[in-house]
């Protein structure tokens, strides 16, 4: 038995009225993700467990068969674990975004513009980010580059237990009442701070606003933790696995539970990312793996640029390129498994994750005897055949036992 799982982040979302009524899912033409859900079936998964943040980082670990109350420790670290940096006992890591903010004049106020800076180039990023390791030298802390605006921090007995806010969930708020607070807190306020200094004066700043281009003047530090210790995926199901991921994110939770990570080439994170590339990469996988699990970011960033055509072009891009190459293929390896699903909701009302529920669907290429869906969306999912599983981390078993 062969397992694919393809993850189309952020895909979820909430009725729009320029869709009359329909969510992007809905307006979306996604024959391959129908085609799964009238031929098997689908239900509705909690992937964000109560009292936990609402991010990938929890949800993907939930899908992967993980109890996040359990081994959560934070964002950053399983971001640096893909990096291959080692946390020693004490390390704190943080996710470190390079994001562009807005100020009045005197600089006495600044607003959240854009939590990615304008989804600069990892090349550009890489440069930024080492001159802040030359400039910024405070408490033995070192940042180091990641993709694009993502990148990491180390703090050296750190503290882990200060309140942090993603910045893409205050896009257009004023940040004063979401700057790092508690312990630690003031630390990292005056790195923050002279994040400024350093970026807004930098000659790749000056040439992206030459160009129309966000600047990246400041770094937004969040999602802390301290390593994490994950039992194998191997152990736990039996099944040697492979992830494809563009992000550092879901690559480091793989590394974290001894997944071969497959690398793309062209896999960008965003709406041009290589999306046949990663299903040709799962099939061929699969000769050697048991279980293939592909992350696709698209859907997500641009939930959270507010943009309601790229998101529903990156949801056909995905059924029509990562999804229906994936069923074309699977067959020529014998008995297989499909499960497809966003890990959260990012409605574009909010450009940020909800709590919500989110709509997946099962396929094994075999006749079921319950009457069928009409396809795949979130109102369908949410009233056919009634499954609905409150704890998504039990989700992989089931899935991988077929117990639906």
């Amino acid at each position: 038995m062969k397992y694919v799982v393809m993850i189309g982040d952020g895909m979820a979302d909430r009725p729009r009225p320029e869709l009359a009524g329909k969510t992007p899912l809905e307006a979306a033409f996604t024959p391959n993700m129908d085609k799964l859900a009238r031929e098997g079936m689908v239900g509705m998964a909690h992937t964000l467990p109560d009292g936990l943040p609402t991010g990938s980082d929890v949800a993907n670990l939930s899908i992967l068969g993980y109890d996040p109350h359990k081994y959560y420790t934070g964002r950053a670290p399983f971001e640096a674990a893909s990096m291959g940096l080692r946390l020693r006992p004490g390390d704190v890591a943080f996710r470190c975004n390079l994001v562009t903010l807005r100020f009045n004049e005197d600089k006495s106020r600044a607003w959240m513009e854009d939590h990615g800076a304008g989804q600069i180039s990892s090349e550009e990023g890489r440069e930024l980010i080492e001159d802040l390791n030359r400039d910024l030298k405070m408490d033995g802390i070192s940042f180091h580059p990641g993709v694009s605006y993502r990148n990491i921090m180390l703090w050296p007995n750190g503290r882990a237990d200060c309140d942090c806010t993603p910045p893409h969930d205050i896009l257009g708020r004023e940040i004063t009442d979401f700057l790092p607070q508690g312990a630690g807190g003031e630390f990292l306020r005056a790195l923050m701070h002279g994040s400024v200094d350093v970026l807004e004066r930098h000659p790749i700043n000056k040439k992206r606003m030459a160009e129309g281009k966000r600047p990246a003047n400041s770094i937004w530090l969040w999602g802390q933790g301290m390593k994490p210790e994950l039992p194998p995926f191997e152990k736990l199901y039996g099944l040697r696995g492979g992830m494809i991921s563009a992000v550092d994110l879901t690559k480091g939770i793989a590394v974290s539970a001894g997944l071969s990570v497959i690398n793309v080439p062209g896999a960008t994170g965003y709406l041009d990312t290589n999306y046949a590339g990663k299903a040709e990469s799962a099939l061929r996988a699969l000769e050697e793996l048991d279980l293939v699990y592909i992350h696709v970011e698209a859907p997500d960033e641009a939930s959270h640029e507010g943009n309601l055509r790229e998101k529903i072009e990156a949801i056909e891009r995905f059924d029509n390129l990562v999804v229906g190459t994936v069923l074309r293929g699977i067959r020529e390896l014998g008995d297989f498994r499909l499960l497809v699903m966003p890990d959260h909701a990012t409605p574009l009302e909010v450009r940020t994750h909800t709590q919500e529920p989110v709509p997946f669907a099962v396929y094994d290429g075999t006749e079921r005897d319950f009457s069928r869906a009409s396809g795949y969306s979130e109102a369908i999912a949410s009233v056919k055949n009634k499954i609905e599983i409150k704890d998504a981390s039990k989700l992989m078993g089931q899935f991988i036992k077929g117990e639906f």
